[in-house]
C-alpha cells in the first residue's frame, strides 16, 4: 500500500506574520546585521531592545522561515550571502545606523553577569582579600575548593590573600559560580557582537567591523600630518598649509636678502653682523701670513 504523502498548505498565523516581517522588513532599513546568540541571555537581549527600539529592531526567528523569505527578495543585492551564514541560534537586527557604529554601540554596552556553572571565562577571575562579610558556615568548605585561604574573624569569614580562582579560558564550575555569586562577583562579559552586516550590497563579517578607535584617531591624526607636509614640500596653498608655506617663504626671501645684502630693517642687523664676521675672518687669515695692519 502506497504511502500518501502530506505537504503543508497552511502554518500558523504567528509564522505567518514573521513571514511577512522578514518580506518587508529588509526593504525599509538600509542595514540587517545578523549576531549568533547561543550565548546570550534572555534578559541581555530583552535589555538591548528596550534601550535602542526607537533605532534597532530586533528578531530571533527560525533561520529557516528566515531563509525562505530572503529566497523571495530580489531587490535586496547580497541578501542571499547573508541567508548563508544562519546557523545556529541567531537574532536579525534592522537599522539605519552604519554596521560600524552599531558594532560600537554594543561594546559600548556591554555589561558583567553573575557566573553560571559551565561560563567559559574571557578575563582573569580574582578574589580580592579584606572581609567578606558572609558569615562562617557551610560555604568555607566552597572557599577551600576553590584554594582560597580564610580566616575567621569578628564573627565572619576573611580572605587572607588576593586569589586567583579562574583563567582566560577556563570553565567555571557550579561550586565557584556559587561562590562567586555568594562574594557579589559578577565576572561575565556579556555583548551582542555583530558577526555579519549587509549595507549597500557589501556583506562585512566581525573582524571587518571592529575599530580601534584610539589608533583610528592616531592614523588620522598621523595622515593630516602627513598630508600638510606634502603640501608644504610641492607649494600647495591649502587653508591648512598657508600659514606653514608663508613662513617658509619668508625665512627663504630673508635668507635670499642676507646673502645679496639687500639692506631692510629686517635684515640691516644680520649683513653687518655677517660682514663684520667675514672682515674678522680676513684679519686673522692676513695676521697668519705676517701681514700688520702697521
Amino acid at each position: 500500500m502506497a504511502t500518501e504523502k502530506h505537504t503543508r498548505t497552511s502554518y500558523p498565523k504567528g509564522k505567518q506574520d514573521l513571514y511577512q516581517q522578514m518580506l518587508e522588513l529588509p526593504k525599509s532599513y538600509n542595514v540587517i546585521a545578523l549576531s549568533k546568540v547561543n550565548k546570550v541571555r534572555a534578559t541581555q537581549l530583552m535589555m538591548i531592545r528596550k534601550k535602542f527600539h526607537k533605532d534597532i529592531i530586533i528578531k530571533v526567528i527560525k533561520n529557516r522561515v528566515t531563509q525562505r523569505a530572503f529566497e523571495k527578495i530580489s531587490d535586496v543585492k547580497g541578501i542571499d550571502k547573508l541567508s548563508f551564514q544562519l546557523e545556529g541560534q541567531c537574532a536579525l537586527m534592522f537599522t539605519n545606523i552604519s554596521p560600524f557604529k552599531l558594532n560600537l554601540i554594543f561594546d559600548q554596552n556591554k555589561v558583567f553577569l553573575p557566573a553560571k556553572g559551565g561560563d567559559i571565562t574571557k578575563t582573569e577571575i580574582m578574589i580580592p582579600s579584606g572581609d567578606t562579610g558572609i558569615t562562617p558556615g557551610p560555604v568555607l568548605s566552597e572557599f577551600k575548593e576553590a584554594n582560597v585561604p580564610t580566616k575567621i574573624d569578628q564573627g565572619t569569614i576573611w580572605v587572607s590573600k588576593d586569589t586567583i580562582v579562574a583563567r582566560p579560558g577556563d570553565l567555571i564550575s557550579t561550586k565557584l559560580a556559587s561562590l562567586l555569586s555568594k562574594m557579589n562577583i559578577k565576572p561575565i562579559e556579556a555583548g551582542i557582537v555583530v558577526n555579519y552586516a549587509l549595507e549597500d550590497k557589501l556583506v562585512f563579517a566581525e573582524n571587518d567591523l571592529r575599530i580601534d578607535l584610539k589608533e583610528f584617531s592616531n592614523e588620522l591624526s598621523r595622515s593630516h600630518n602627513e598630508s600638510i607636509s606634502l603640501a608644504v614640500e610641492s607649494s600647495y596653498f591649502t587653508k591648512e598649509s598657508m600659514g606653514y608655506l608663508l613662513s617658509k617663504a619668508s625665512k627663504h626671501a630673508q635668507s635670499l636678502a642676507i646673502e645679496s645684502n639687500y639692506m631692510s630693517k629686517d635684515t640691516a642687523g644680520q649683513i653687518i653682523s655677517l660682514s663684520v664676521q667675514r672682515a674678522n675672518n680676513v684679519a686673522a687669515q692676513l695676521k697668519n701670513k705676517g701681514y700688520s695692519p702697521n
